[in-house]
């Protein structure tokens, strides 16, 4: 049984209840999504909780989710449908003595081949018809949510054709005719922001960036996640993070990947946040060894401080 948000209130404590922290932002968007229609465009760096947006909210509403993950060369018939020719091929072999007696009963090949046309609707039908996710959500018997994830992945090519699916939620198969949505699907878009959308595709959606948390968020995300983690410990784990982003890093700590931290930290049965601890750990956090080398430097083994210089008196002489 699917359900609706009738408030931003509800967007919130529903979202919650799928253990996914929405700030008032988040929950005041994703309701306006819902109220409106339009399609929820999600923003912001890798690993920040846009994909766990879309899950959250099938999972508050009780829709099944359909996921279209983008990439380069992604085309419309991986998106949309194909048809199965080689199910096409063997039921036309199971088939072969009625097509012979269909055909066989012609007087003139023009003739077979009008009789073969009439039964053209029998191979081109939905029993054929391999339905993709976009397909899928127009067609499904009950409401769904569409996850259109990482677009900015896709060519622009493909965004272009995304637009009339977005518009209209119908597609025109030629063997079938126009098939048009039995119910609206709530539909959400991420992107890593790699490469810009285009103005149309956003004029079509509701937009919200996603960036990273701030202390106390990430922090109720790793305490609700992962509650065995000694409170003190998650404090400074979690500092530590926040660190390591204003640190210039060639890729930041994602959320999942403080996440995973802080699990390694309850597998290993850690009490502090020490130097032993932080340089056996730290690869968790940090996927780049020129980030590791940075982090090292900087947070786990930084250079002591220069010695004031003094004169043959052994008096101060610092400039």
């Amino acid at each position: 049984m699917t359900t609706l948000f009738d408030s931003t209130k509800t967007v919130k404590s529903e979202l919650n209840k799928q253990r996914y922290i929405a700030s008032d932002e988040i929950a005041t968007i994703a309701y306006l999504a819902q109220k409106l229609g339009k399609p929820l465009l999600t923003e912001g760096p890798a690993g920040v909780g846009k994909t766990e947006l879309a899950k959250a909210i099938a999972g508050a509403t009780g829709r099944e989710l359909i996921r279209l993950q983008c990439y380069e060369g992604l085309d419309e018939s991986k998106a949309l449908y194909e048809w199965e020719y080689s199910k096409q091929l063997l039921y036309t072999q199971l088939l072969r003595d009625k097509l012979n007696d269909t055909l066989g009963k012609a007087d003139s090949l023009s003739e077979a081949a009008d009789k073969l046309a009439k039964e053209e609707d029998v191979f081109f039908s939905n029993r054929f018809l391999l339905q993709r996710p976009l397909l899928k959500a127009i067609l499904s018997e009950q409401p769904s949510v569409l996850l259109i994830d990482e677009i900015d992945r896709a060519d622009a090519e493909f965004e272009a054709f995304l637009l009339e699916i977005l518009s209209d939620f119908q597609v025109s198969v030629p063997e079938l005719g126009t098939l048009v949505a039995k119910h609206k699907p709530f539909v959400v878009l991420t992107s890593n922001n790699t490469r810009e959308l285009s103005e149309a595709l956003k004029r079509r959606c509701l937009y919200l960036f996603i960036d990273y948390p701030t202390l106390q968020e990430e922090l109720a995300v790793v305490r609700l996640k992962v509650p065995d983690l000694n409170p003190k410990l998650a404090q400074q784990a979690v500092e530590f993070v926040q660190r390591l982003r204003k640190g210039d890093m060639r890729k930041s700590p994602s959320i999942s990947e403080t996440l995973d931290w802080a699990n390694a930290l309850v597998a290993l049965n850690a009490s502090n946040l020490d130097k032993n601890t932080l340089e056996d750990t730290i690869s968790v956090l940090l996927k780049h060894e020129a980030d590791l080398q940075k982090a090292k430097r900087q947070y786990i083994n930084p250079p002591p401080p220069p010695k004031p210089r003094t004169d043959e008196f052994g008096k101060f002489s610092g400039n």
